[in-house]
């Protein structure tokens, strides 16, 4: 099966009531845990790869990974741009075969947004991709991703037919209280999805594919493991799981998850050389971390998207 737009995804996921992992990928092993564990369960997937990935890995290296994993396991997969922050790294991701791109207007007011959103998307459908924009400012550290929470802000319900409606986009990314990074609630505080805001979205564009980001639970097993072996992350604290798959049910088709992913990576290649201090060989300390990831991701599909037994 060759790559493919996350269209038809989308329309399954909203009328069956479940949503797409969108996990972002910057090296093999990382490839290979997520779509193993996709393969396992049988489920569709979107692999995200941002400015950071591209950077460090190169478009064409994370492409022909991305490519094996199609042909290994013939699973639907997309390929998407994560936080495009401009239209040039929009244009070379089409370009260069991704079947999806996001363009993150949204620290720009709302006249700029559409503008640059629209560019985007004109460029994209004429070359057979879809595109993502985004609406309200989420806050945390991820990547080129960085707002301070007294910059972030909530999705405006009675602002996004109108975007939605003048820029052409295929899917909406709002902010309801996720945020990037593994550092999204204060300790303490108790984490809070506004469900009301989705709900009003959801009425004001019926049967419209809505994002979730920053939507790691980061896991209390590998922050553990992690803070045990020389780490310090006693606050991080993650969506609980449970929000995440009420949103799922609601008009979220597509929920991004890559916090997860690099704590698990991290717990695993910290757990093998504590457990073996004299071991340098990259393929006995990378397959713990690719064991976690595969793991994860299975949880997440099963438990949290409910895609399994959707490809």
């Amino acid at each position: 099966m060759p790559i493919v737009t996350s269209t038809e995804m989308f329309k399954k996921a909203y009328d069956g009531g479940y949503a797409i992992g969108a996990f972002n990928v910057n090296n093999m092993e990382i490839i290979q845990g997520i779509t193993e564990a996709a393969k396992e369960v049988n489920s569709p997937l979107i692999l995200q790869v941002s400015a950071g990935a591209r950077k460090y890995a190169k478009h064409v290296y994370l492409m022909k990974l991305i490519e094996a994993a199609e042909e290994d396991t013939g699973l639907p997969i997309c390929v998407h741009l994560d936080h495009g922050e401009n239209f040039e790294i929009c244009k070379s991701c089409i370009d260069g075969g991704f079947t999806s791109v996001m363009i993150d207007g949204s620290k720009h007011p709302f006249e700029e947004n559409v503008a640059i959103t629209a560019e985007v998307v004109k460029y994209a459908h004429d070359h057979g991709v879809v595109v993502e924009g985004e609406l309200g400012r989420l806050a945390g550290i991820e990547d080129a991703v960085n707002v301070r929470p007294e910059d972030s802000s909530y999705t405006r319900p009675e602002e996004v037919e109108e975007f939605v409606a003048r820029t052409g986009v295929d899917s909406l990314a709002i902010a309801i209280g996720t945020s990037h990074g593994a550092y999204k609630f204060k300790p303490g505080q108790k984490p809070q999805l506004r469900f009301d805001i989705l709900e009003e979205v959801a009425k004001r564009l019926p049967g419209f594919p809505i994002v979730l980001h920053g939507a790691s639970s980061v896991i209390p097993e590998y922050v553990d493991i992690i803070n045990k072996n020389g780490g310090a992350m006693p606050d991080a604290i993650g969506v609980p799981e449970p929000m995440l798959r009420k949103a799922a049910q609601m008009a979220v088709c597509k929920i991004n998850i890559d916090s997860d992913l690099r704590l698990a990576m991290t717990a695993g290649v910290r757990q093998t050389l504590m457990n073996s201090p004299a071991e340098f060989d990259p393929r006995k300390y990378l397959i713990t971390g690719r064991d976690n990831i595969r793991e994860l991701v299975k949880n997440k599909i099963v438990n949290v998207l409910g895609s399994d037994n959707k490809a």
